[in-house]
């Protein structure tokens, strides 16, 4: 138990090494991950850390969570085959927005389209409407729908009267800079932010509203400003039968990390039955596989320290969420 501390992390890691311990699984936080690699490095053991944190990846330390940019990678892509081509976000003011915002930016630039609209927020807040005001440009296109209908107003007639009619219940007028925007949050913060969506005249019959991998938990289209919405995430299938035989046999439903302890205790259980001898867990054994089918899909290690995870595209339901673009099967050879 490293209780989160990286000083624990580095004894328990030097004891691990001490006690001859060939391969290691965690920890989760990566100043953890940074201070068990010093002796698990000197000892040419690798380390499987559940961190999402690709700067402590690599010299034989693996990061084996869920990373945000694959996850923008995926859904963006998929965007982009729709013909979506012009992009907005918003997102916390932290390192988890930072890197969203960059991974936007870094795939949009590889595929012709752009980043026209950027806002962060800070995530400690309880009101975000200034943050989505801005972002809808709202204060200029309410004046513009105001204009118009003193216009129409003006004018009069029946061609007047029926314009008027079709700007009921509308809240701006004029376009926006993006066709989808993508919201890099989850949970109440996430649900307090589309719901002001609508408000200030982003119109997501029109704005693709897009997500990341925090979306991907039971009840977010309660929201409906949700409904519709696309975000890529680790298929749910494998995932959900795990979840019935956790329940199962510990009658409590499982934490949403628990798969990745399974999937690394998987993967080193199938090393050590095709092994079945000392220092089978090098580095290089690790990555020169084809990839492995977990509970989360597809994934394999790379010489890099990253986890490649093959991912699906979703769509948000009011009920459930429904896989709209396939996870990838191109990797072979499964630990389950």
């Amino acid at each position: 138990d490293t209780k989160g501390e990286k000083d624990v992390a580095m004894q328990a890691a030097e004891l691990a090494v001490g006690d001859g311990v060939s391969l290691i699984l965690g920890p989760l936080l990566s100043p953890s991950v940074k201070a068990a690699s010093i002796a698990a490095r000197a000892a040419n053991v690798p380390i499987l850390a559940f961190s999402n944190d690709q700067s402590v990846a690599g010299e034989g330390v693996f990061t084996f969570g869920f990373f945000p940019e694959a996850q923008v990678k995926r859904v963006v892509k998929y965007a982009n085959l729709r013909g979506i081509s012009r992009y907005g976000v918003l997102a916390p003011r932290n390192a988890y927005g930072f890197s969203i915002v960059k991974s936007l930016k870094d795939i949009t630039s590889q595929t012709g389209s752009s980043v026209n609209e950027i806002k962060f927020y800070d995530p400690f807040n309880s009101d975000y409407s200034e943050v989505v005001k801005k972002l809808a440009d709202y204060d200029r296109r309410r004046q513009a729908l105001l204009d118009k209908k003193l216009e129409l107003q003006t004018v009069g007639g029946e061609l007047a009267e029926k314009a008027l009619k079709r700007l009921d219940g509308v809240q701006t007028l004029g376009d926006l800079p993006f066709d989808a925007l993508l919201v890099a949050d989850g949970g109440n913060r996430l649900l307090s932010i589309a719901a002001l969506l609508p408000f200030y005249g982003i119109d997501t019959n029109k704005i693709k509203i897009l997500g990341t991998g925090q979306w991907d938990e039971v009840g977010i289209g309660k929201e409906p400003a949700l409904v519709g919405a696309w975000f890529a995430a680790p298929p749910p299938k494998s995932r959900k039968n795990f979840e019935a035989q956790y329940i199962k046999a510990f009658k409590t439903p499982p934490p949403r990390l628990a798969t990745l302890a399974y999937d690394a205790t998987a993967l080193a259980a199938i090393f050590v039955k095709n092994g079945g001898r000392e220092k089978i867990f090098s580095v290089k054994a690790l990555t020169e596989s084809s990839g492995f089918l977990g509970r989360d899909g597809i994934f394999r290690l790379m010489p890099n320290g990253i986890t490649d995870r093959g991912l699906a595209v979703l769509q948000v339901g009011v009920n459930s969420n429904m896989i709209i673009s396939d996870a990838p099967k191109t990797f072979r050879r499964s630990i389950n």
